[in-house]
């Protein structure tokens, strides 16, 4: 799997519709919502070619074709021995040494304006220094291709550089993913790079992360992919100024002289890469029976963002939903690797897949931020902006991709019930696999604990990756915008943020090595996995880790195992010793070009009300602007839940420990998944689907009920915000034809940027929880 630099090309570039997906026509990124109703999958789709990635004009775009073939070590690859904090001896800069690569795109203004295949058209510059002669032992440095990133290189001495990245387009910060060429190496020095501006005071170099490598000539000699290579790592603080920046350093010897190398600072995973798949997909009889594929929207580049479906053919009465997206943020390329294979085992022929899909339908968007991916950003996209903070705002022309997608689980929920909501995130700051959930405080004691059982799950099918003392659950005000607290608050009660670190493990026979692609794809099996634990119909797994969880919590807060009492009333910040854990920078916010003008902005300075009567007046204004729809929850609580569940405690052993089987090898007879089975005393009731009845297995096989052991009870979704007469926040009034944007969205100059207007055209208003796709 590689990336691919296509050179440019006379016009858009843009490409008729390929069989089998739906496409829509972008207009500058912008797509009204599809007025389709859902495609399922059916028949099996022709083989397609997709378009060509666009690139913002600013971009200058190789015509080179960047490949790279997969490979798995044969044993794991360690943690190098961590460095201590390196003393800066000198000052490394452009008056030390020879500038000989240096590529930035000359951005004509402060933001976005157009794009086209192949980036900017017209001949490529020359950014790299020529040789002098065949004895010059000069690198060549080369980063302008998809995913790539790397601003200037300066050479300070024979074989030492000093390395400068490029900030996410349109900002001057997140400067964090590397992903770079060099040609004409020596396979006898010991080289050192030093990039000098990365942006996090903390990282996992510091811990023994090493970078990646891939050598060309063993990719072809010897089959050889991407391996872990460095020595002398070391990460610290560099410059002194305001913001701080940070120096990641290491040394390396190149295998061969006279070789085509890349660095990455995480397996790259392109936006070709995505579209290679599913053309594999489409090309596929099998596979493609079980999944359909659409265009959610496009990007503000013009990009498609693909939506995929997928279930078993025909009906889809009674089944529940299970929603899943990946690389919100550009330079989390682990994230996609764990979707591909969360998608492999989907579209498999294992029986667990097989159960899957007759019993769910998965709605999966596997790049949220295509732009972002392609131009080689860290974590925003082309509106400059983090785009997982904007999933509360009404932006459909600034963040098309997480607009559409809560749109579309809007108009799911209105329908059927969404059991599930993942995204996969990556994660530079701490080892192993974890979860982030959401317990904002307030509720029950069983609504509570359920939070954490699927982690906690999780962790049993995978206890040598996924650290569930790692998982936190606080929702705390900055993370309010992200798609984890997002969809919580749109009434998906499982709601989750998937965090797979840059390094490895520290757990078990895993301990201090690094995670191969291979142990990446694995997770998306073992969530598969996890999901059928969940809704296991036999109440022993899910009780258990209940009473597991209320033991930890119980271990953390200093009570003796087995004290009970209640959570209800105990804040989520007593329950967790930190809250610091998210791998995300300080939010930017929402600029104030980017608020919508029906939302009051909230002034710098709010001045103190004295009386009663405006107090009560902005407590009504600000409740009429949220955007939780009517007849939800702002807390959600499962039907069948409840507080307390003290006397299955007693019964039970609170200190054991249950592994649970994996899915791999394990288990070639499918698993049966009944409804919501309550539990007698233990106030808590599992999930189950609807079509397993009498709480025994849907089929014969691993887990089955005693008979008589359980009641099954069935309860209706709750009524969708559409039939209580109720309005989204994203279109307030059907009879206007367009959704307020800010002005600029109106046809307007942004304040900064006089000389590039961007308009959007007027999108249709409808109800978000009615449209169907």
């Amino acid at each position: 799997m590689g990336s691919t630099g296509h050179g440019w090309q006379q016009g858009p570039g843009h490409k008729p519709n390929p069989p089998g997906v739906v496409e829509q026509t972008p207009c500058q990124g912008r797509l009204a919502p599809s007025t389709q109703p859902w495609r399922f999958p059916g028949k099996p789709q022709a083989p397609f070619s997709l378009p060509a990635p666009r690139w913002p004009v600013e971009c200058e775009v190789i015509q080179e074709t960047i490949e790279h073939i997969e490979w798995v070590p044969p044993k794991p690859e360690p943690f190098c021995p961590p460095m201590g904090l390196e003393q800066e001896l000198y000052t490394l800069g452009e008056e030390q040494g020879t500038v000989v690569y240096h590529s930035s795109p000359a951005l004509q203004g402060s933001c976005f304006t157009r794009a086209r295949v192949g980036g900017a058209p017209g001949p490529l510059s020359s950014p790299a220094a020529p040789l002098e002669g065949p004895q010059d032992t000069t690198l060549l440095f080369e980063s302008r291709f998809e995913s790539g990133n790397l601003q200037k290189a300066i050479k300070v001495g024979p074989y030492e550089y000093v390395l400068t990245l490029r900030p996410d387009l349109y900002t001057a910060k997140h400067m964090q993913w590397f992903y770079f060429r060099v040609q004409n190496t020596r396979r006898e020095p010991l080289y050192r790079f030093t990039i000098v501006n990365m942006a996090k005071p903390k990282s996992l170099y510091g811990q023994g992360l090493q970078p990646l490598l891939y050598s060309q000539q063993d990719a072809q000699s010897r089959g050889i992919g991407w391996r872990r290579m460095g020595t002398d790592v070391c990460y610290y603080r560099g410059s002194a100024g305001e913001p701080p920046m940070f120096r990641l350093s290491w040394t390396v010897r190149f295998p061969h002289d006279g070789d085509t190398c890349f660095f990455a600072s995480c397996y790259p995973y392109t936006y070709s890469d995505l579209q290679r798949y599913l053309r594999a997909l489409a090309a596929d009889p099998a596979r493609s029976r079980y999944c359909a594929v659409q265009a959610l929207c496009h990007s503000l580049a013009g990009n498609t963002v693909y939506l995929l479906t997928i279930t078993s053919p025909g009906g889809t009465a009674g089944k529940r939903v299970v929603v899943a997206s990946a690389r919100v943020h550009p330079g989390e390329s682990g994230g996609s690797w764990a979707m591909r294979g969360f998608l492999d085992f989907l579209l498999s022929a294992h029986a667990d897949a097989r159960l899957l899909r007759r019993l769910f339908v998965f709605k999966v968007v596997p790049m949220l931020n295509p732009d972002g991916v392609v131009v080689g950003n860290s974590r925003c996209s082309l509106a400059g902006r983090d785009p997982n903070r904007a999933y509360g705002m009404a932006l459909p022309g600034s963040f098309p991709g997480v607009w559409h997608l809560r749109a579309m689980v809007q108009r799911v929920l209105a329908e059927r019930e969404v059991l599930l909501y993942c995204d996969f995130h990556g994660h530079s700051r701490k080892n192993n696999v974890f979860m982030y959930g959401c317990d904002a405080g307030g509720d029950g004691t069983g609504t509570r604990l359920r939070q954490r059982v699927f982690p906690l799950m999780l962790s049993k099918n995978a206890p040598n990756k996924f650290s569930f003392s790692s998982c936190k659950f606080q929702v705390q005000k900055s993370r309010e915008g992200t798609g984890r607290v997002s969809m919580w608050r749109l009434g998906v009660s499982h709601s989750y943020t998937l965090e797979v670190a840059f390094s490895g493990s520290t757990l078990g026979e895993r301990r201090s090595s690094h995670f191969s692609v291979e142990d990446l794809e694995s997770l998306g099996r073992l969530l598969c996995d996890t999901l059928l634990d969940f809704c296991d119909p036999a109440p022993a797994k899910f009780q258990q880790c209940l009473l597991e969880a209320d033991a930890l919590l119980q271990q953390q807060m200093g009570r003796e195992p087995g004290s009970g009492g209640s959570w209800s009333d105990v804040s989520p910040s007593e329950l967790e010793s930190s809250t610091s854990g998210s791998d995300s920078s300080v939010s930017d916010g929402i600029p104030d070009d980017f608020h919508s003008p029906d939302r009051p902005m909230e002034p710098h300075r709010r001045k103190r009300l004295q009386r009663q009567r405006a107090r009560n007046s902005l407590r009504r204004t600000n409740r009429s602007l949220t955007s939780f729809p009517a007849g939800t929850r702002r807390h959600p609580v499962l039907p069948g839940v409840q507080s307390g569940g003290g006397s299955a405690r007693e019964k039970l052993k609170a200190s054991s420990s249950v592994t649970f089987p994996r899915a791999a090898g394990a288990g070639n007879v499918p698993r049966a998944i009944a409804g919501e089975v309550s539990v007698a005393d233990s106030g808590v009731a599992l999930p189950r689907a609807p079509e397993a009845g009498n709480g025994r297995c849907a089929t014969t096989g691993r887990h089955q009920l005693n008979n008589g052991t359980s009641a099954v009870t069935h309860h209706r979704p709750p009524l969708s915000s559409c039939r209580r007469g109720a309005t989204s926040d994203y279109s307030r009034d059907p009879a206007v034809g367009a959704i307020p944007g800010p002005s600029w969205q109106r046809g307007r100059r942004r304040p900064q940027d006089r000389a590039h207007p961007l308009t959007v055209p007027a999108v249709a208003s409808r109800c978000s929880a009615c449209a169907r796709q």
